[in-house]
């Protein structure tokens, strides 16, 4: 039973995934600490409001701290109220414009571990078209309700 629930997770996600936001791991699989060039993890990259940035390092050796562009090129932390400490922290991006983020720590910031990207507006989603219910056909989605219901009537 729990595994026909996963199934059905999986479809439904991957059918709706397009309209969903994007989690970034901050460093990919490096996550976050020093030897990492957060300039060239960004690069490329299409940051958007509703985006989450996923900060994952050991909390005994670093932290992440939300800066603004001055303590961001001075390598300081001057709001402790914005210092995140938990290993595992997550961000989400809700408003356009420049994000800073530095590590806290020692002489970290300055030996590279820091990040700026720039967020982009949410994209509007498109007007819908007056038209009948009936006309209102998403192909994805019906088939990924078909794959559910074949699956669920031959799996026991």
């Amino acid at each position: 039973m729990a595994f026909k629930a996963f199934l059905i997770a999986i479809i439904t996600a991957a059918a709706v995934a397009s309209a969903v936001a994007t989690d970034y791991m901050v460093g990919d699989n490096a996550g976050w600490k020093l030897e990492v060039n957060y300039t060239e993890w960004a690069k490329g990259k299409d940051f958007r409001v509703g985006d989450t940035l996923m900060f994952m390092y050991n909390k005994d050796y670093h932290n992440v701290a939300k800066v603004n562009g001055t303590d961001f090129q001075q390598c300081t932390a001057s709001n402790a109220s914005n210092l995140l400490r938990t290993g595992s922290d997550t961000i989400t991006l809700a408003t356009p414009g420049k994000k800073w983020y530095i590590c806290g720590l020692s002489d970290h910031c300055s030996k590279g571990m820091k990040l700026v990207i720039n967020v982009a507006a949410a994209p509007e989603a498109p007007a819908p078209s007056p038209t009948s219910a009936a006309t209102n056909f998403s192909p994805l989605k019906s088939y990924a309700w078909i794959l559910a219901a074949v699956l669920l009537t031959i799996m026991p």
